[in-house]
């Protein structure tokens, strides 16, 4: 990873890509990509109401101002907790969501956060194993917690990693 943090250079073609404060602006382009990425995906009200409430939001864009990545977490007391982070499609599997998740912790420690809380979907084995790997374990079951299929829902595994 690149030794400036705040911009991804890992790969050739993300060469000077840099995160970014999320603003009212970009909602167009985190909505296009929060739909390509999830079969249930957050509203555009979410997320502006998460700008709105001072929530951590950030955006990772290309040199050419392509939206590449985001994430959005909230701190409550002394524990970060992460809502959201989206990679765009064709750049799963090459780092960028690690990287992104390396800024959240980042950013966490940084405010004086103890941990970082999260809710994963059981389904989603490729988030699962990436949390895992970065140090988070289970700490609880959410019942029923997000929309599934046929108007089910599905639970989500409740995760923390502090330091």
């Amino acid at each position: 990873m690149s030794a400036n943090p705040l911009c991804f250079e890992a790969l050739p073609e993300l060469a000077h890509a840099c995160l970014h404060a999320m603003q009212v602006a970009d909602l167009d382009a985190v909505m296009q990509m929060e739909q390509a990425n999830h079969p249930y995906p957050w509203t555009r009200g979410n997320f502006s109401d998460s700008l709105q409430y001072g929530y951590q939001a950030r955006v990772l864009r290309s040199a050419s101002n392509d939206l590449l990545g985001y994430f959005l977490m909230l701190y409550a007391v002394d524990e970060a907790h992460l809502l959201n982070i989206t990679v765009a499609t064709h750049l799963h599997g090459k780092g960028v969501g690690r990287w992104l998740l390396d800024q959240a912790c980042r950013q966490a420690k940084e405010a004086g956060m103890q941990s970082m809380l999260l809710e994963v979907r059981p389904s989603n084995r490729r988030a699962l194993h990436v949390y895992e790997r970065y140090g988070f374990v289970p700490i609880g079951l959410r019942k029923q917690y997000y929309p599934a299929a046929d108007n089910g829902r599905e639970d989500a595994i409740v995760m923390r990693l502090s330091w």
